[in-house]
């Protein structure tokens, strides 16, 4: 079974994720993961965290000569504004003449709506929210995305690629289908605005993100992420907790600031009559291979893989920070007063799509997995070969 874990504050040391499952002599290449690290931290809209930090993935353990050996895969992300926190975030306690007072510990008595602060606070029983936002932030998805980089690479042995867009900002949103030609040209940019394929779509998006900035707002929206080259099997019917959409919609959920996400074009479906949201199915005989009419359900029907693109939607809510702070109640005086204000961002939804991709990810490889075993790469891809010569003479 693939598991992982992740670690770390968002002014901690480092960001920490362990990897448990990958079979041996998977091919990793340190680039493709910075490469994911550095399109997540792209965008407009975003905050200054991103000028202090250059995200880079340390892989201290389960790789070696470039290739997975079968043990845990252990990998490090320093965050390089911890030498701005070392007094305020010290795992020991300080000396009492380093210890600065209160303010240099920088506490949250004034909780922000929308945001883990106070729940979390009431939970764990903290005067100060910033035990709780610390490992709330969504710093968190750095170490995801490092995680996730490594299930694309499994992945890509078997042919599957993901990739992501931004289908909408705010009010602004892409009238059309992206090709996938398209989300291949976008994820090989070198400057990333909003992350959508159209041009003239994302210059109204920008409109969106600057009318943010002037008023001290922030701007949320939809990104898309598409899975290709899936095979048809992978998720059960046979439980609630094996139906891949259902995983997949946790997955995806799971990111900070999401609130809601869509598989295939279910809001559409809902909305209109049977005959008008299934996908036909036909037999091409020259090819040997059954098609579809059209992808609406997303690639998963009856909580399984069934061979077209696997379509996730994520909607995101503007995150909770705001420059022009909203009412709240002081958490040791019980007083009115604003909430308070931490450095952040205006609009994340890009670096969002790119967090999708990681959990997309992970998720279809811990399904691939759980479907075709293997503690070695040759040892899956026979099981996957052979399964695959099965779907051929079906």
């Amino acid at each position: 079974m693939l598991r992982f874990e992740t670690a770390g504050e968002s002014h901690g040391e480092f960001l920490v994720a362990t990897l448990n499952g990958l079979p041996a002599g998977i091919p990793i290449s340190l680039d493709a993961v910075n490469r994911d690290l550095w399109r997540r931290q792209q965008g407009y809209g975003r905050g200054g965290r991103m000028k202090i930090e250059t995200d880079r993935a340390e892989i201290v353990a389960g790789v070696r000569h470039s290739h997975t050996i079968g043990s845990p895969v252990a990998i490090l992300i320093r965050n390089y504004d911890w030498r701005n926190w070392t007094q305020a975030m010290p795992v020991e306690a300080p000396p009492e003449d380093m210890a600065g007072g209160e303010n240099q510990r920088k506490p949250v008595t004034r909780p922000r709506p929308g945001h883990a602060d106070l729940a979390g606070a009431i939970k764990y029983n903290f005067h100060d929210a910033r035990y709780i936002l610390e490992r709330a932030s969504a710093r968190e998805t750095t170490a995801r995305v490092a995680v996730g980089a490594m299930a694309k690479a499994l992945l890509g042995e078997f042919g599957m690629r993901i990739l992501s867009h931004v289908t909408a900002v705010g009010p602004v949103r892409l009238e059309r289908a992206a090709e996938w030609d398209e989300l291949v040209a976008l994820s090989l940019r070198e400057q990333v605005l909003l992350g959508c394929v159209d041009a003239d779509t994302e210059a109204r998006m920008k409109e969106a993100v600057d009318q943010a900035y002037r008023t001290g707002d922030t701007v949320g929206g939809v990104f898309e992420v598409v899975a290709r080259g899936v095979p048809v099997g992978l998720g059960s019917h046979v439980t609630w907790d094996s139906r891949l959409d259902g995983r997949l919609a946790q997955a995806i959920v799971s990111i900070q600031a999401v609130k809601g996400v869509e598989i295939g074009f279910a809001a559409e479906g809902a909305a209109s009559f049977g005959s008008k949201v299934q996908d036909t199915i036909h037999y091409d005989r020259e090819g040997r291979r059954f098609t579809r009419g059209a992808n609406r359900a997303g690639g998963l029907e009856g909580g399984m893989t069934n061979g077209q693109d696997v379509l996730v939607r994520g909607l995101l809510k503007p995150i909770s920070t705001l420059r022009r702070p909203l009412e709240s109640v002081d958490l040791q005086t019980h007083e009115p007063a604003l909430a308070a204000y931490e450095r952040s961002d205006v609009c994340v939804v890009p670096a969002a799509g790119v967090i999708g991709e990681a959990m997309v990810a992970i998720v279809l490889a811990q399904a691939f997995l759980e479907k075709f075993g293997g503690d070695s790469l040759g040892e899956t891809r026979r099981n996957f070969e052979g399964y695959m010569e099965q779907v051929k003479s079906f």
